[in-house]
């Protein structure tokens, strides 16, 4: 007999982009069968939140967050807190802030404008209690800057995404109670250098992602990345900390589980609340 996955989640996609559009049903089932029992689809837009609300809605192991990418921090400079605070409370299944953050390298919209907005969604997440989601590329000054005088002010929890910034950040951050995420990128040959900071991170702080549509791991370089994948990107995690896939899955889960607490655990856990 064929032994069962272990339970693992992918803690940030994009189920809501036009990507997955014809065949959501079936991405959502793939990633069923390769173990992940639960998925967050992460909202980049305000003002297309109904988009994101009906993918949570239309599958139980499907949750979502509300806020602004910095890509588009320029196109909504009217979002406040209270919107973001009024929006999260009122939906069950809304269950993290953002994603927020900067973005220097492909600089899409003014850095004052992503610094408005990170400040933003930052408020929103101590208000509301649940996790805010940060975008951080070639911005880590700023992002820490912008983390520390928001956390002396209000504290927040939440999870640097789809990490590739330096030690230094990661480091910080995890003091700072926040989580890091890791995607595709941590499997890619030329990426020792993240590799490097994940064996110095303690693993209670590490989740997993896809980041789907994009940074598919290997064996899938070069094609549209899904949910099932971040199975691909455990096996590389675990490596990394000297874990079995079912060890890693384990403390993954739970951490996720941690950080996200308004998403009720899968059949058969409980949730740490260590």
């Amino acid at each position: 007999m064929t032994a069962e996955p272990p339970i693992i989640v992918d803690s940030h996609c994009h189920l809501d982009f036009d990507d997955f559009q014809e065949e959501l049903d079936a991405v959502v089932e793939r990633a069923r069968r390769a173990g992940v029992a639960r998925m967050v689809t992460i909202c980049t837009r305000v003002r297309r939140f109904d988009r994101i609300k009906a993918v949570a809605d239309r599958f139980e192991d499907v949750f979502c967050t509300v806020g602004t990418h910095p890509h588009q921090a320029g196109e909504e400079t009217d979002v406040t807190a209270d919107e973001l605070v009024t929006i999260a409370e009122a939906h069950p299944k809304v269950v993290g802030i953002g994603e927020c953050g900067l973005d220097y390298y492909y600089d899409k919209s003014p850095r004052d404008a992503q610094a408005t907005g990170f400040r933003i969604h930052l408020e929103a997440a101590h208000r509301t209690g649940l996790p805010v989601i940060v975008h951080a590329r070639d911005a880590d000054e700023d992002i820490w800057s912008i983390l520390e005088e928001a956390h002396a002010k209000a504290p927040f929890t939440g999870v640097l995404h789809c990490f590739s910034s330096g030690r230094e950040l990661a480091l910080r951050a995890v003091e700072l109670g926040m989580y890091v995420s890791l995607s595709g990128i941590v499997t890619f040959k030329n990426s020792d250098a993240l590799r490097a900071i994940v064996a110095e991170l303690p693993v209670d702080r590490l989740l997993v992602e896809t980041d789907a549509p994009f940074l598919a791991p290997p064996p899938h370089r070069g094609k549209r990345n899904e949910p099932a994948y971040v199975a691909d990107v455990h096996k590389v995690v675990a490596e990394i900390k000297g874990l079995s896939e079912a060890a890693c899955a384990e403390i993954t889960t739970a951490n996720f589980l941690r950080l996200f607490s308004k998403v009720p655990p899968p059949a058969g856990l409980t949730r740490d609340v260590a």
